[in-house]
Order: C-alpha cells, then structure tokens, then sequence
C-alpha cells in the first residue's frame, strides 16, 4: 500500500473542500449576491425610528429594501435627542429624519463632527408651524393667540418632549411673547386630541408639519407666522453614524440615492396606515407597486 499516496490524495481533498467552504462564506458585507444567504449574513443595521407617520413609513420601506438584500434590520425607538446621541457613539447606524434648516438646527450643531450628515435631503417640501381648525376663521395668525388665550386654556397641545420642532415651538412662544403652556404628550396624543376637537368643533391649537396624514383627514389650517421663526420651507436629510459609509458603502450610496417627491411619500404614508397593525405589510406593498423607483436609488 502506498501510504505517501493515499497521504497526498487525503490533502488535496481536504483542500478542495475547505476552499469550497470558503469561497461560499467569502462574500462581502455589501454583496449583492443574497439569493444563497440568511438574512443575517450581511450583518446587523439599526435604524433610528420615532412615533411619526413619515418615520414608520420611511423606517419600514427601508427595512423591506434592505432585508430583500440579505441584510438584518433592526429599530431603535428612540426621540430626537437620544436618537442623536446614540448616532454620534455609534450605537446606531441610520438616523433617517433630520429636518433642517430650522426644526433640527440644535442637533445638527451640537453632532455634526460627530456623525455623518448627507449634503442632500431625501424630501424637499416640508413645513412645519403652529395649525388650528379652519372653523376657527378668526385666528389666521401666531400673533392671534393671545387675544384668544381663553378660547384655548392657554395650552398648546404638542407632542414628544425632544423633537426639534417642539424646542422650536418654545423658540416661537417666547419670541410672540405668547401667554401659554407647551404641553409634552405623544404624537399619537396630541393627533387624538385634535382629531377629537375638530369632530366637536372646539379650539386647539398645535405644532404640526406637513407631510402628514393628518391633513387629509380633517381640516386644517397653518397660523401665519410673521417672524419666520418656524422657517420656511424645511427639507429632511438622513444621517449616518461614522464610518458607516466604509463598512456599508452600497448601502450609503443607495441612501444617498433615496428622494421621495409628495406623491411618493403620501402614497406610502396611506399604505402605512391603512396596515396599521403591521406597517411592513404596507411598505412591502408601495415597494411591489414601485419598484422601477426603487431600482433607481439602487444603481
């Protein structure tokens, strides 16, 4: 028995089938190749999420693309102020909705060496402001308010505590001068609370932005605001923790890629909400329905 031979031939195979094992393994972490591969393989990425409609929106779309990729998706809940702080440690990888110029100016300031701010905004045609009813034909105008401080308990019903435009709101009560209380809740909270006043016809006066949902239901209206402190036409960027872009580098350039025109967005705002209860229901849907859109962010 020649033993020498039988010891080359036992090499060559275990060779062959360890180079098998790792030509099937060596993918990298952005391949495109994922038709082989768990879900997991291409590793973990956290997205920022917070209780918006265009957030849960936008959070689920991207989970849907990314996960068709091969990639793991993971939501943080987290508001604005945390949100940011976990970007710059890099205990999150995206934070999808910076509205800028105004409404996230204080983060931006406070983070912008610290994270990855993309130069251009996914969405271009947000507005942010004080809205009341628009039974409420006397009050066109922040500058309304005080006269009318009875008509609404000199309460502002806003939302959660650290989102930009509720700092903002702050910003604008002192700037008017206005004679009244910012009350912190939910946005789920404050849209029940309006949603509740407009059905019975009461005051209520809140910080509101546009895209939402929420102006397709009931009607509303935006206060004039003489003093621009609200801003005007804000756009909504996304952000990247650092080094993101070397260790995802598709997935940033496909980010960086991502624009929704109003269409766009309030088609897949309805979806949203019309899978209430299972949101990734209704991203999945927009992204069938859309997919040559899709495959434009993804060259």
């Amino acid at each position: 028995m020649n033993f020498k031979r039988i010891g080359q031939l036992f090499l060559i195979t275990t060779l062959i089938f360890v180079l098998a094992a790792c030509g099937s393994t060596s993918e990298g972490a952005d391949s495109d190749s994922s038709s082989d591969e768990s879900k997991d393989s291409k590793g973990t990425i956290t997205i920022g999420q917070i209780n918006w409609p265009e957030n849960i929106a936008v959070t689920n779309l991207w989970k849907t693309i990314l996960e068709d990729k091969g990639y793991n998706v993971e939501f943080k809940l987290l508001e604005m102020g945390p949100q940011m702080a976990a970007l710059a440690s890099g205990d999150l990888d995206i934070a999808p909705e910076i509205w800028l110029p105004v409404q996230d100016k204080s983060y931006y300031e406070q983070f912008k060496d610290q994270a990855n701010f993309f130069e251009e905004p996914w969405y271009e045609n947000g507005r942010v402001g004080l809205a009341v009813p628009t039974y409420m034909e006397d009050i066109n105008s922040i500058e309304d308010l005080n006269e009318n401080k009875d008509k609404f308990n000199g309460e502002i019903i806003g939302f959660e505590s650290g989102a930009g435009t509720m700092l903002v709101t702050q910003d604008v009560i002192d700037e008017y001068g206005l004679e009244y209380e910012l009350t912190a809740s939910s946005t789920a909270a404050m849209i029940s609370s309006i949603k509740k006043a407009v059905k019975d016809e009461e005051p209520i006066v809140a910080p509101l932005w546009k895209p939402h949902y929420i102006f397709s239901e009931v009607d509303l209206k935006f206060l004039e605001d003489p003093k621009k402190t609200f801003g005007e036409v804000e756009k909504i960027y996304m952000a990247t923790r650092d080094e993101f872009d070397t260790d995802h580098e598709k997935v940033s350039k496909w980010l960086t890629n991502f624009k929704l025109s109003d269409e766009q967005l309030g088609d897949l705002m309805i979806n949203i909400q019309e899978s209430e209860d299972n949101p990734i229901e209704g991203a999945q849907k927009w992204v069938e329905e859309n997919q040559d859109v899709i495959d434009k962010w993804m060259k």
